[in-house]
């Protein structure tokens, strides 16, 4: 959900994007976050949130791997599990996983309902730009682990 704009942010997601790709194919999809002026309205965010959604399922359309969620209350998991539930999926045959990362309001319903799969990275709420750079470092961490190298120490 939404650009990275600041270096900071693009240089950690570019990093991490680099240390991925010998291991998996990777494609960040963007989508654009809609724009909420000071003391919207409950209406107003829930309308930016449907927005927000049709376009996260729009990009998912013909996908048919596994999509994941990050949601607050999702399934809390260490990363030596991600990578076990990682691998077992590669073994079943599943070539591609969509993590979908949610706005400042959260993913919509419809989102949460089309995913296969809500991960929590914590109880707590960060920006999507971290969010990201936190995801895809995970991503690799998880690639690391199942190849059995070290890194996860």
């Amino acid at each position: 959900m939404g650009r990275l704009r600041e270096r900071h942010w693009l240089d950690g997601a570019a990093d991490y994007a680099r240390r991925i790709r010998p291991y998996a194919r990777l494609e960040v999809e963007e989508v654009a976050e809609s724009r909420l002026k000071e003391g919207a309205s409950q209406a107003e965010e829930k309308k930016a949130m449907q927005d927000e959604g049709r376009a996260i399922l729009e990009k998912l359309k013909g996908h048919d791997g596994v999509v994941v969620a990050l949601d607050r209350q999702g399934r809390s998991l260490e990363s030596l599990q991600m990578a076990g539930w990682l691998g077992r999926m590669v073994l079943e045959g599943q070539k591609e996983v969509a993590f979908v990362i949610g706005g400042p309001l959260g993913l919509a319903p419809e989102v949460l309902e089309r995913a296969d799969c809500r991960l929590s990275f914590s109880r707590m709420t960060f920006p999507h730009q971290m969010m990201r750079v936190i995801l895809l470092e995970q991503i690799y961490r998880w690639m690391r682990i199942m190849r059995k190298e070290p890194y996860h120490r």
